[in-house]
């Protein structure tokens, strides 16, 4: 299968230096960067829900910049004004400064993982073990707090924000030879926005072992993930197309050296053909070869458009599925 056209779900690369760019460059395919879910905001009613009261706490875990965001956001919904006395503790020194958005850093008492991780901040916490901690996450999370478990660390989880279905919009063109996923939760995304992508001439590539277990319960073949030789989803990527350019390469020479053979010698000669007609008869011999490469790459491509063809036509059938969905659920609220 020929890959021309990548979908990557994720934002797209701020640094024109990304890998990404140079696998555009080097194998002239297109890349798509979009993603498949998008995190959304708790209202502050639907926060109530929870019976959480922030101000009884005295400390907060924070995993993540957008834990912080939400945090803060719910606070002033709730017109609850941060005390100068809260304590923040960090995953990370990059969630540390990200603070300084909503707090005076210097001010304020911050703490972070040297590692960059949970476990790096389990004996800043056993110092303070007389806080009362409250920890934003969001409705779908890894479980970073198995480590707080397993360490008898006192806290409660406030969902604050939830991740939910970037949706395709009606008449969008799903044209990708290759989709690359990153969560378990953009594989669900794909399936909810295509119910027919069993059917689809589609390469995944998936990285992350959550990821590649929700693959494997769908039914999705990873054709590309990470590997000692490749270990970053880009380098990955840019091993399955090398390969696959070298298959492609090796089956031109094939069909070019296959479908054009030499005529068969005489059984007996009589006499050498002359010095001109031999010549004539090698320049006839590298035409056909050429025009049988030329035939070789046109059924190539004429596949390829066929394989599109057919990918859009099972998108439209999607579409059609997914808005008739949308219009019985419609229809159910109403009731």
């Amino acid at each position: 299968m020929s890959i021309t056209k990548i979908l990557v779900s994720q934002p797209k690369p701020t640094s024109e230096k990304s890998p990404y760019f140079d696998l555009e460059r080097k194998y002239g395919v297109e890349i798509v960067f979009r993603q498949f879910i998008k995190v959304e905001g708790l209202t502050s009613r639907e926060f109530r829900q929870s019976k959480i009261n922030v101000p009884d706490y005295s400390a907060i875990i924070l995993t993540a910049r957008t834990a912080v965001d939400h945090f803060f956001r719910l606070c002033n919904e709730l017109r609850y004004k941060v005390p100068d006395t809260l304590k923040y503790f960090c995953v990370s020194e990059t969630v540390a400064n990200y603070l300084q958005k909503y707090v005076i850093y210097r001010k304020r008492k911050i703490f972070f993982s040297e590692t960059g991780t949970m476990d790096g901040l389990i004996p800043i916490i056993a110092k303070h073990n007389k806080e009362t901690y409250l920890m934003p996450v969001s409705d779908v999370h890894n479980d970073k707090a198995v480590v707080l478990d397993n360490h008898k660390v006192k806290y409660v989880k406030a969902v604050m924000y939830r991740t939910v279905s970037n949706d395709f919009k009606p008449g969008e063109t799903f044209d990708y030879d290759m989709v690359v996923f990153f969560t378990p939760a953009g594989i669900k995304s794909y399936i909810n926005n295509f119910p027919d992508y069993m059917e689809r001439n589609v390469v995944i590539a998936a990285m992350g072992s959550t990821t590649l277990e929700e693959a494997a319960r769908v039914g999705l073949n990873v054709d590309v993930t990470i590997s000692p030789e490749a270990p970053s989803m880009a380098s990955a990527i840019g091993l399955y197309l090398k390969k696959l350019r070298a298959e492609e390469e090796k089956q031109e020479r094939k069909a070019a050296s296959g479908a054009v053979k030499a005529p068969a010698a005489a059984p007996v000669k009589k006499a050498a053909a002359p010095a001109a007609a031999q010549d004539e008869d090698a320049d006839q011999l590298a035409a056909k070869r050429s025009e049988a490469a030329k035939k070789a790459a046109a059924t190539r491509r004429a596949k390829a458009e066929a394989a599109k063809a057919a990918a859009a036509k099972r998108s439209e059938a999607a579409k059609k599925a997914a808005a008739t969905r949308r219009a019985k659920a419609d229809a159910a609220k109403k009731d």
